[in-house]
């Protein structure tokens, strides 16, 4: 079967509709065939249509992996809305924020995800914007929340059976003339970046877009209908979402959408479903190489991987073949911007696709130029620019980050060094900007340097990632802090601050106390010989 050259999501799960009974998502022990795929998406859909959604509006869904995540994305896009994915580990400030920048209308959310309370903290986090109607006070454009995990509904909140159910009221001809007026320019998706600011920036993807990601991932992994793909990339993720959810839809794979990572579960898995596609950052593999009960499961049908976004270690991509048994590891490079630039080509040898991401994908044009714009040569250093049709939309309502971002060719400059090889294949060697990656997630200094800068007893602050084993890089904090500051905090005190406002994947593992930072001449912190000040 050739991949889905659909070019709207409603119109992708018309086409896939022909598989009939075989198997869309299995979750647990729930299985959705891609003949039922289509009708549940549209009671959703429906739901949306009867709370007033309509085309353009934006959609949050706040929740892991698991079959009402894809349902809850695919039934606002199968109508013309775009979805706002948020991280699962984001704080009640973090979801507020992008929440109000997206205006999103509606929020879907997962209310008990690892017994945390993330409606309670985002009602206190809100209630600093000040007073406002609506189910969240502070949240203006926020009119419906939907929990997933309640059981019938609550004050400010709807349960997903309510809203299914009321999905029974929208009238047909509305529901149909909304799916036929998605067009492959609507806006499909607004994921949110924090970018170098610390402000988050929503990146948007046309439904052309977000479909020729998916295709071009799915080409360069020979994914078929044969294929069962557990994703433990979260949802909220390009990698999980678009490479993982919509790849497998536009290839008729199945989708085994993985709530939490845990080694013995996923072997489980694997050795239960037979599962042959499991990309995931270098963590993931490490941890089942190093599951003490490894022999013990069968882990032969593993076809391919891609184990991406953070540093490998040297001999990860030999143990997945040896040891676990892949018959393909690949590597690939993208961004949030572009989801998938570059994947490693078919039949490529190992030894060259563990020191290379692989050449551009059909559609994308890459170069490497120094700081002047030109060209460098093969095997020299130079910023990475992209173009082509799958580089994002722009940045929601920012044009001038937009502008900054895309030059007037329409060239992306991604803030990345790298060189290409003899064979046009891709090298990443360093960040133009200061930005980290910790276990597969972008952590941007900027954004916890002014967090921290909200502490009243500091006066300046400079993030670094450093390397770790087992996560890739870390966070290490360095802090100047007031002269005549009252209480002196510890770095206890500093890491219970930063707690309460970040993620935890943000939070600096260290964080150290300096008199003074290393400068140039007009004063910028030199965060290079920054990194070289050891803790004490």
């Amino acid at each position: 079967m050739h991949l889905s050259d659909a070019q709207t999501l409603p119109e992708l799960l018309t086409q896939m509709a022909r598989l009939g009974d075989h198997p869309a998502v299995v979750d647990g022990d729930t299985v959705v065939s891609y003949r039922d795929l289509g009708g549940r998406v549209a009671e959703v859909s429906r739901g949306y249509l009867a709370h007033g959604v309509r085309r353009g509006d934006r959609v949050a869904v706040w929740s892991p992996n698991r079959l009402e995540f894809i349902l809850a994305m695919l039934g606002a896009q199968a109508i013309g809305a775009a979805v706002v994915p948020l991280n699962t580990r984001f704080t009640g400030h973090e979801a507020s924020v992008i929440l109000g920048r997206s205006r999103a209308s509606v929020l879907v959310v997962a209310g008990g995800f690892l017994g945390r309370r993330p409606l309670q903290a985002l009602r206190a986090a809100a209630a600093d914007a000040g007073p406002s109607d609506g189910p969240v006070s502070g949240l203006p454009s926020l009119g419906l929340v939907v929990d997933l995990d309640s059981a019938a509904d609550t004050a400010g909140e709807l349960c997903w059976a309510s809203l299914l159910a009321s999905g029974t009221a929208a009238d047909d001809a509305a529901y149909a003339a909304a799916v036929a007026a998605v067009t492959p320019d609507d806006v499909c998706d607004i994921v949110y970046t924090s970018g170098t600011t610390g402000l988050p920036k929503g990146v948007m993807s046309a439904h052309r877009q977000t479909l020729g990601v998916a295709r071009a991932w799915s080409a360069g992994a020979d994914l078929a209908p044969e294929d069962r793909y557990a994703v433990v990339n979260p949802f909220f993720h390009g990698f999980g979402y678009k490479a993982g959810m919509i790849a497998c839809l536009v290839a008729g794979a199945t989708i085994y959408p993985v709530e939490t990572f845990d080694a013995t579960a996923l072997l489980e898995l694997i050795q239960s479903a037979r599962i042959t596609v499991l990309p995931g950052v270098p963590t993931i593999f490490t941890s089942l190489l190093n599951h003490p009960q490894l022999a013990d499961y069968d882990t032969s049908s593993l076809r391919f991987a891609i184990a991406g976004a953070a540093t490998a270690p040297e001999t990860l991509f030999m143990d997945m073949v040896q040891v676990l048994g892949f018959r393909r590891v690949a590597q690939a490079y993208g961004l949030t911007e572009c989801v998938v630039a570059t994947l490693s080509r078919p039949g490529e040898e190992l030894e060259h696709a563990k020191q290379t991401t692989g050449p551009a994908v059909d559609g994308i044009e890459i170069r490497v130029v120094d700081a002047n714009g030109t060209d460098r040569p093969v095997g020299e250093d130079g910023e990475v620019l992209l173009r082509g049709d799958n580089v994002m939309l722009g940045y929601f309502e920012d044009p001038e980050a937009t502008a900054a971002a895309i030059d007037a060719d329409g060239w992306f400059h991604t803030g990345d060094i790298g060189r290409l090889d003899e064979h046009g294949c891709l090298k990443i060697t360093d960040r133009l900007k200061d930005m980290f990656i910790v276990g597969g997630f972008n952590v941007y200094p900027a954004e916890i340097e002014n967090v921290l800068r909200q502490h009243p007893a500091v006066n300046e602050s400079a993030v670094v990632g450093v390397p770790d084993e087992r996560m890739g890089s870390v966070g290490r904090a360095y802090v100047a802090l007031l002269h005549d500051a009252d209480p002196v905090p510890t770095a206890e005190d500093l890491r219970d601050f930063c707690r309460a406002r970040l993620a935890n994947y943000k939070l600096p593992r260290e964080f150290v106390i300096v008199e003074d930072f290393p400068r140039n001449g007009t004063g910028k912190v030199l965060k290079t010989e920054l990194r070289r000040v050891e803790p004490a």
